[in-house]
């Protein structure tokens, strides 16, 4: 997608990761000045040499969201750095893999802890400051949140991360509602089963487990992380000037209903 994001300032989280490198390039690619922030500092700088080659601007910031410290040094870097901060991509979240899905009486407390640390109150860690900053400026901005769809239909055996990523598709409405009169808009991406390392491991390089996840797309296919790259793109921009409080969903379908016959 091809949109106006020249100059501005975007950090992202979790940039050093499939869904939120996409997005720093993709961001790159449209003009942004990209702050590629992870916890990971080799794939954060691996993020940074990759858009740099490929001609874009970008620098990396290390940062745990779950820490209220160091979210808030990723904005204020990201300000000595820049000069200002225009848009913020929450994206670094977590998960349990398939040895920790177990039913709520059975659930690893340290692993629901980690999660809503992560993925909850990351999200509301890093927005604060962030927002203070815009405000500053007095020009708006725009905040994007990326949940699941499993914050809209609940999963099975995974109530840490449906549980966050439902508060966090209310508290992007939260938000919204609060920072209008600032002329910040704030929105909110639910992608689906979307194609990466993680995912290909765990169930598309089996063709028995591939089929068994599509059967519950309608689009029987999996989705890209540029697909959540492009949306990213467009909300942040000017196109989507009359957005906010939006959830939007990037699933081939699969919150649609039900797929099977009955």
């Amino acid at each position: 997608m091809k949109v106006n994001l020249d100059g501005r300032v975007v950090i992202i989280t979790g940039a050093g990761g499939a869904i939120g490198g996409a997005m720093a390039e993709e961001f790159a690619r449209n003009g942004a000045k990209v702050v590629v922030a992870d916890y990971n500092e080799e794939t954060m700088n691996h993020r940074v040499d990759v858009i740099r080659e490929a001609g874009g601007e970008a620098v990396g910031i290390q940062v745990d969201v779950g820490s209220r410290e160091s979210a808030a040094h990723m904005i204020s870097r990201t300000v000595e750095i820049y000069g200002k901060v225009d848009c913020l991509v929450n994206n670094a979240g977590i998960n349990g893999g398939p040895e920790y899905r177990q039913p709520i009486h059975q659930y690893n407390d340290d692993l629901w802890e980690r999660i809503i640390n992560v993925d909850l109150n990351g999200v509301y860690y890093c927005s604060k400051p962030a927002i203070q900053q815009m405000e500053i400026q007095g020009k708006g901005g725009t905040i994007i949140n990326i949940a699941s769809i499993a914050g809209l239909t609940p999963l099975r055996l995974q109530c840490g991360f449906t549980a966050a990523k439902a508060g966090v598709i209310n508290l992007t409405k939260a938000m919204a509602l609060e920072v209008a009169p600032l002329s910040i808009r704030v929105n909110c991406i639910c992608p689906g089963s979307i194609m990466f390392e993680g995912t290909r491991a765990l169930f598309y390089a089996d063709p028995v487990k591939a089929e068994a996840m599509m059967s519950h797309i309608p689009l029987h296919r999996p989705g890209d992380p540029a697909d959540i790259a492009s949306m990213a793109c467009f909300l942040a921009s000017d196109d989507s000037a009359y957005m906010t409080g939006s959830v939007v969903t990037i699933d081939g379908g699969w919150t649609c209903g039900y797929t099977r016959d009955f």
